[in-house]
């Protein structure tokens, strides 16, 4: 089993001592968020979870903690924009904090450990080809470094996100805009030595230099665990989505970071609401077991292939 911790919420900025919590005690709960009477019990076994891949925007926090991790396997989606406070309203600064924050984070676990996701791309008057660009380097001049490997994606707009981003006046992308920027990036990256790769992307970018990728990516979690992997691509994303199967331990509408750009909160005042039930030591992110809540143990297993090829058999032994 791979744990996503998580995409609907940054568990590593806010609720990083819950997590080690629920490690100690070796489970948690999910609650349902289509049939919330539903709950899902969740092993933390290390013989179940192959790796865990956390998504923040800033680590901070759980640097501390990283010694609680050492059972697992594991590494980190670090999200890191040139956009400013007028989008991502709840970070702190960047070139004063976070590019330091990500650069500690490389060399505590190592620069293959820590991916870095320039996303999501969109465009207004502010936010041009040109900004992004400039941004783009100077980001990549300073994590060169520390990592191995830069997402990006372009930003598509759901209901919630347009409600989110009432008064802001998002320009539309065009295929023919959106491959010129991926192109130039693409260079900026491979004279920084940098794998760069697309998310969940339909158009196709291949002819630029950039492949579609996989931020559960089960060549990665195979490297990092030193075992092949039996899994299947996750049915529960998007089409053009070629994660690995993952179950996600997060809960909507938590973060505090507050991106305009985010799915994941409805507002501003249901995000106060709901973190306002958090507690550190509850089975639960953000919330209790209810009288009639329907518990369910999930049957999870580990990925891992206990079978070793022959190929895999001289090369250990030769």
């Amino acid at each position: 089993m791979i744990l996503s911790a998580s995409r609907r919420t940054d568990i590593p900025n806010y609720y990083s001592r819950w997590f080690l919590n629920r490690l100690r005690e070796g489970f948690l709960c999910v609650r349902n968020p289509w049939n919330t009477r539903q709950v899902s019990r969740i092993s933390l076994s290390p013989e179940v979870v192959d790796c865990i891949v956390f998504w923040t925007k800033n680590p901070a926090d759980m640097i501390k903690y990283l010694e609680y991790l050492e059972d697992y396997t594991y590494y980190f989606q670090f999200t890191l924009t040139g956009y400013g406070r007028d989008l991502e309203p709840g970070l702190p600064d960047k070139r004063g904090e976070l590019l330091s924050t990500f650069r500690t984070l490389s060399e505590k676990i190592g620069r293959e450990r820590v991916i870095w996701r320039y996303d999501p791309i969109l465009f207004d008057e502010r936010y041009t080809m040109a900004y992004h660009l400039k941004a783009f380097e100077r980001i990549a001049g300073h994590l060169a470094d520390y990592t191995e490997r830069v997402v990006i994606s372009f930003f598509d707009l759901y209901a919630k996100t347009r409600r989110n981003l009432n008064g802001f006046d998002s320009a539309a992308m065009t295929a023919e805009n959106m491959t010129a920027l991926a192109g130039e990036m693409a260079q900026i990256a491979a004279g920084r030595h940098l794998t760069i790769e697309s998310c969940a992307e339909q158009i196709d970018l291949h002819s630029v230099g950039i492949e579609h990728g996989s931020c559960i990516d089960q060549k990665l979690i195979e490297r990092l665990a030193g075992c092949k992997l039996k899994g299947r691509k996750d049915k529960n994303q998007r089409e053009s989505c070629r994660c690995l199967e993952s179950v996600d331990v997060g809960a909507y509408h938590t973060c505090l970071n507050g991106c305009k750009y985010c799915y994941a909160n409805d507002s501003d005042e249901r995000v106060r609401k709901t973190i306002s039930v958090y507690d550190e030591n509850s089975p639960l992110l953000c919330g209790t077991i209810r009288a009639d809540d329907r518990v369910l143990n999930r049957e999870v297993k580990s990925l891992r292939d206990r079978q070793i090829s022959l190929l895999d058999f001289f090369d250990k032994t030769l």
